[in-house]
Order: C-alpha cells, then sequence, then structure tokens
C-alpha cells in the first residue's frame, strides 16, 4: 500500500542518517584526530608554565575540587551554562528583556571562576587530554566573546543583533561542552584511576613478601594478584601499604618520594599519606585505596580496608 511504502521510506531515511554503529562517526573521528594532533604542542608548554606559575596558593587545591572529592570544574560551569541557556528560553518568549539580560549577564561573571578551575585542571593532564582540553578552551573563549558582544549589543538597544549573538554564543559553548564530555568519560581526565581497586582485589589476606626484603623508609611496588601496591617499611617496623596508581592520572607511586609519612607521586606532585591513603595534597581529588598488613612468620600479608568509615583514616599499627 502506498502508505506502508511511505512509512519505509521515512525509515530508511532515519537509518542512513544515523551513524553506521560498525564504525566511528564523523565527529568522533575529529575528535579522536585532535587527540594526536602534534601542531599544537607548541603551545602547550607556555600555558602549563603559565598556569603552574598563578600565585594561587591553597586555591588551587580548591579550584581542583580536593574539598568535593571529585574535580570542581564540571560542577562550577553549570552556572554560566545554565544562565545562558534560560536566556536563550526567554529571547524567544516576549516581554523578558530583563530577565533575558540579566541571565546573560550572570552567565558571563560566573564564567571565569570556571575557567580558572578548568585551566588549573588542564595543567596537570596526559598530552592527548591538553590538547583538546586546549580546543573546548578555545571555544569557550569565543563563547564568552560572543556573549559579551551580545550583552553590549542588548544594552545599545540592538535587540537583534544581541539575540542572533546570544544564539551563536549558545552553539559555540555547547560544541565546547561536548569536547568537555570526550574529556571527562572517553579519556578520564578527571576521573578516579583507583576506583577499580575494590572490584578486582580479592577479600582475605595476601602474602605480598618477606620483610627482609623491604628497604627501610624506601617506597618498592609488590602486587595483591595483579594489582600493583606501594609499599613503604618504616624504621619501627610498621609496613604501609597503597594501590600503586595514582588516582589522578595512575602515576606509578611506588616512584615517588616518602616524606614525612606520605608519597609524593612523581607525575603531578599529588601527596597520600601513607597510614590511610588519604590525598592531603592535590592536584588529586580521590584518596588511594588502602591496605592494612600484617607480619606472620617473617611474611608480609596485606589486606584491602573497604569500609568507607575506615578507609581513610589512620591505621592501626601492624602486628
Amino acid at each position: 500500500m502506498p502508505f506502508n511504502r511511505n512509512i519505509r521510506g521515512v525509515l530508511s531515511a532515519v537509518r542512513s542518517a544515523l551513524p553506521d554503529p560498525d564504525r566511528p562517526g564523523r565527529v568522533l573521528t575529529a575528535v579522536e584526530r585532535l587527540e594526536s594532533a602534534s601542531r599544537l604542542d607548541g603551545a602547550l608548554g607556555p600555558l602549563r608554565r603559565a598556569v603552574h606559575a598563578l600565585p594561587l596558593g591553597g586555591a588551587r587545591d580548591a579550584l581542583h575540587g580536593r574539598w568535593l572529592g571529585h574535580p570542581a570544574h564540571p560542577m562550577m560551569v553549570q552556572l554560566p551554562i545554565g544562565s545562558w541557556m534560560s536566556a536563550a528560553v526567554l529571547d524567544l518568549l516576549p516581554g523578558q528583556r530583563r530577565g533575558a539580560d540579566t541571565l546573560l549577564a550572570l552567565g558571563l561573571a560566573t564564567a571565569a571562576p570556571a575557567a580558572l578551575a578548568g585551566w588549573v585542571d588542564w595543567a596537570d593532564m596526559r598530552k592527548p587530554q591538553m590538547r583538546v582540553g586546549l580546543v573546548h578552551a578555545a571555544a569557550n573563549i569565543t563563547a564568552v566573546g560572543l556573549y559579551t558582544a551580545s550583552l553590549t549589543a542588548r544594552l545599545r538597544g540592538r535587540r537583534g543583533l544581541g539575540r542572533a549573538l546570544g544564539f551563536a554564543g549558545l552553539t559555540v559553548v555547547s560544541a565546547g561542552g561536548a569536547l568537555g564530555g570526550h574529556l571527562a568519560y572517553r579519556q578520564a581526565a578527571g576521573a578516579n584511576h583507583a576506583e577499580q581497586v575494590p572490584a578486582v582485589v580479592d577479600p582475605g589476606w595476601h602474602a605480598i613478601g618477606d620483610i627482609a626484603d623491604l628497604p627501610v623508609g624506601e617506597p618498592v611496588r609488590r602486587y595483591v594478584g595483579e594489582t600493583p601496591l606501594l609499599v613503604v617499611r618504616e624504621a619501627d617496623g610498621t609496613v604501609r601499604a597503597l594501590a600503586d596508581r595514582c588516582s589522578h592520572m595512575a602515576g606509578p607511586l611506588s616512584r615517588g618520594k616518602i616524606v614525612d609519612g606520605c608519597v609524593r607521586c612523581p607525575w603531578h606532585g599529588s601527596v597520600f599519606r601513607l597510614s590511610d591513603g588519604w590525598n592531603v595534597g592535590g592536584p588529586a581529588t580521590s584518596p588511594q585505596p588502602v591496605f592494612e598488613t600484617r607480619l606472620v612468620n617473617g611474611l608480609v600479608e596485606a589486606r584491602l580496608v573497604r569500609e568507607p568509615d575506615r578507609a581513610h583514616r589512620p591505621v592501626p599499627r601492624s602486628a
């Protein structure tokens, strides 16, 4: 019947418009190429050094989100993006000029601290992440420029131009947000890289080596199954053990430095307390999984501390 043929034609057109599930779509292919775009590398070093040189003091860890337990930047961007999205809706409604202008201005005011948090995180990423992050930032900077021009046009009475620039800004910031999603979910920037440890370590005690083979005060790597541990024997005989891969970017803590009962990651400088894995210094926002230890006939055994209320407080001294 003609009706059925029309339906089949519509469905065929919809299927042809969808990405091929057996291969990457054009958008994903473009972003994957961006990860490998070495032509951007000339800008990465100077920008990273500039961000690290900012005199932020203790505010740096706050911008990372250490107080929150995960990066603060994704939370902070909700206010400018939400304000601009709401302003776009009001621009489509009659009699909402003042509300739209106020929301647009609010978005501009809150964009700066959100961007600063993003740059602080960006400076401690891996190079493929930094490449995508640089374009993400460029898109957001462009959007801020468009919204600034939009607000200026509105204040000068050029409402049509102001609305057009506002919708252009929303389009660009949405593209930047898509790149931010790729950073967070595809490239795991800001994710807890030690989160899988409780899922892969079997319950109970596991032998990790002879105590005589552990140098005093020096970090070494040992294994529970296939999970690497940072192990440190202290001067009084206490043995400390943490998951070895740093929660920030999976750096090898066993290659770090031991200072004042803490280990400093050799990659980005995150500091974790040996007694309970707490991240006392960023950029890490998540603590390390901690293992309690005991000594049995000269053999050191370790067991993952699984209970949330015990995991990140000082562990009692080993037997």
